[in-house]
């Protein structure tokens, strides 16, 4: 009988472990945490009426793998669809006023956010040629800026980025986090030229099939994105409290040791903890692979919760609103989060998670709980007009948040997979490298469990791609 062992329990362990079971019942299988619960950054608290997700608010059907899962678990039919509001309405916060961000050709004529020369320089996108001397990879503000101009880079992606990776637009790499952008450009030399072609695609696509064609929607469950750890926890064996230490390759596999005297025999191992815990477990089974892994960098965040009397917090119908981080405000955003699910606070009362610190403001995240919680309170009293004090107060630190995708990150990538080809049996999984929506992480874990299940097939020789990332 083969035996794996599975490092993590966050999304991502959970998700390659089931697809394990799923696929090989038969495996001995062996999932490590070293939290005293699975679930990593996807989690919801539930207290006094309230639902607060820990890290991310919901996932995105834009990609099929965290929809897959879900319907794989059997808990499709319990997935609720984000409200029709915050899926068309999303507000930067910006001159200290809200503003609604265009969806649409002619929102980007009439906004605000944008003066006459700033719009003149985004509609001119596709008559750009991108430069001979272009560098191959670039920032996400190099390229916007070269592309839509620097008022549109300024506000949009400057919000973009710090919605999706509470990160420096001046340094993440457009290739790693908008990888789309990039290939739009590379493809038909403008980003707005791709994106309508890609729309036109989509849509005959789905006629094709003989569906309407539906825009993308957030989903997630009325108990909160825990309902799914739990349900992937509830078909495979997690030990929690344990914290491993080092992977070493021996005669017959593999053995990953733990603190003390714990340790696993393996025919396979998947190191699907963040990256400076697999750097941890690899140092000294291959340095430079463990350095790689070390150098991808995590931006520190609070999620900030507050309940309010509905009669003293009124917001727009939306999503939320970004501070874009250039305007350096203590808050990084804020989602209206029972405006957008149901069943996040009781009746007659509204919850919402302000996100502070990130790469634009670190020293945030450091206040004590009272002086980020007063803060926030402040921020909302100015931003939104609430009267009331919070009837809810509670505060989830990451100190290592969102891997970030810096600039040089997919050569990063490729040395990563090269150096883990090399070590036959040892898998990596996780955000670290390909990408840190629960989408993106879900594809992923299902790629790894399949390319483990070939090597154990295989007689425990790497199959053709060892792990190598999926093309495209």
């Amino acid at each position: 009988m083969s035996r794996v062992v599975v490092v993590g329990a966050g999304l991502s362990g959970l998700a390659v472990a089931f697809r394990l079971r799923q696929a090989r019942p038969e495996l001995e299988l062996t999932l490590l945490e070293g939290r005293d619960r699975p679930g990593g950054t996807v989690w919801t608290e539930h207290r006094d009426g309230f639902r607060l997700e820990t890290g991310p608010n919901g996932f995105l059907d834009n990609k099929p793998g965290a929809v897959g899962l879900c319907r794989d678990l059997g808990l499709d039919n319990r997935l609720v669809a984000a409200s029709e509001g915050s899926r068309r309405n999303r507000f930067v916060y910006i001159h200290d006023r809200l503003h609604k961000l265009p969806s649409s050709p002619p929102g980007i004529l009439t906004t605000p956010l944008l003066s006459v020369g700033g719009k003149l320089a985004l509609l001119r996108e596709p008559f750009r040629r991108r430069p001979a001397d272009a560098p191959a990879d670039e920032s996400v503000t190099a390229f916007a800026r070269r592309r839509f101009g620097k008022e549109a880079a300024d506000v949009f992606m400057d919000a973009l980025v710090t919605g999706i990776y509470a990160g420096d637009p001046e340094a993440l790499s457009v290739r790693a986090c908008f990888p789309r952008l990039a290939q739009f450009e590379d493809e038909t030399g403008s980003v707005l030229r791709g994106f309508l072609r890609s729309m036109k695609a989509k849509k005959r696509d789905a006629v094709a099939r003989g569906e309407k064609p539906a825009p993308t929607r957030a989903w997630s469950f009325r108990e909160g994105l825990r309902a799914l750890v739990e349900a992937l926890a509830g078909r495979v064996s997690v030990k929690t409290g344990v914290r491993v230490t080092r992977v070493e390759r021996t005669g017959a596999g593999w053995r990953v040791r733990g603190e003390g005297n714990d340790s696993w025999e393996a025919d396979a191992v998947v190191l699907a903890c963040p990256a400076y815990e697999q750097a941890t477990a690899l140092a000294d089974l291959d340095a430079a692979l463990a350095d790689d892994l070390a150098a991808i960098l995590y931006n520190r965040v609070a999620v900030v919760g507050l309940g309010y009397r509905q009669a003293d917090a009124q917001a727009p119908d939306g999503f939320g609103y970004i501070a874009p981080q250039h305007t350096r405000r203590d808050v990084l955003g804020v989602q209206w989060c029972s405006s957008i699910y149901p069943d996040r606070a009781p009746p007659g009362f509204v919850l919402w998670r302000v996100l502070c610190g990130g790469a634009g403001r670190p020293e945030v995240f450091d206040r004590d709980d009272d002086a980020l919680i007063g803060g926030c309170h402040r921020e909302m009293q100015q931003a939104l007009g609430v009267r009331g004090e919070p009837v809810f107060r509670q505060v989830v630190r990451w100190p290592r948040a969102i891997p970030q995708y810096h600039v040089g990150h997919l050569e990063r990538v490729t040395r990563v997979e090269a150096a883990v080809g090399q070590h036959p049996g040892l898998f990596v999984a996780g955000n670290a490298l390909h990408g840190v929506s629960m989408p993106d992480v879900a594809e992923r874990a299902a790629v790894v469990a399949e390319r483990v299940g070939a090597y154990l097939a295989n007689g425990r020789r790497e199959p053709a791609g060892g792990n190598a990332p999926p093309a495209g």
